[in-house]
């Protein structure tokens, strides 16, 4: 039976990242993007993927970075996946030969299958809302824009959080969720009772789905 993967992005403290992991996060989000609130130096990102415990993977989240910088954090932190959340072209996802999720943001006329037919080797498809920032700003997109024959694995972001996640699964179906603003205290400090809801908020909606 399907268990739908927990992402929690936008970690900047050890602490809420052991707190992500004893919720039962899959992977915990590291955002290397300066503009951010949520940006962590390559030195607090090793502090918290060493922190982390066995099976809780770490993601590395690009906007447009420099190859520089990519490869600074691939030598140092050793992240499981990398995530391009801005204009990045195919190659320059496909150059660092390493696993990677490219988000694409959603609005009408977006064709979703061409564009997950240029990201040939992408893992997946991180789908959030398009605001004029990059990120989704904790927006919820109209999730019926999702084809029903994409046969691909879906991370669906974008304004989840514990009361409306369930509704998510049940109608979009994603091998992931992913959440960061949902779970908050303020802008990169998160509440781990709150990770604890969404968590058991999503595995209620596994078990809904099996019965």
């Amino acid at each position: 039976m399907h268990r739908t993967r927990i992402k929690i992005c936008g970690i900047t403290r050890v602490e809420d990242a052991l707190a992500a992991a004893e919720a039962g996060a899959d992977a915990v989000g590291l955002v290397f993007y300066p503009p951010s609130p949520r940006c962590v130096t390559v030195r607090q990102a090793t502090s918290i993927a060493r922190a982390l415990p066995p099976f809780v993977s770490t993601v590395a989240l690009f906007v447009n970075a420099q190859q520089t910088q990519v490869r600074a954090v691939m030598d140092a932190v050793r992240p499981g996946l990398l995530q391009f959340h801005g204009d990045e072209e195919p190659a320059e996802c496909s150059r660092y030969a390493y696993p990677y999720i490219r988000a694409a943001r959603m609005r009408p006329g977006l064709d979703l299958l061409n564009f997950k037919a240029r990201f040939t080797d992408a893992q997946a498809l991180l789908l959030d809302a398009y605001v004029e920032a990059y990120g989704g700003g904790g927006e919820i997109f109209d999730w019926s824009l999702i084809p029903k024959s994409a046969n691909f694995p879906i991370v669906l972001s974008g304004g989840l959080h514990a009361s409306n996640v369930g509704q998510a699964i049940a109608q979009v179906r994603p091998w992931a969720v992913d959440v960061s603003t949902g779970v908050e205290l303020s802008k990169g400090m998160k509440d781990a009772s709150a990770m604890r809801r969404f968590v058991a908020a999503v595995r209620d909606a596994d078990a809904a789905a099996r019965d």
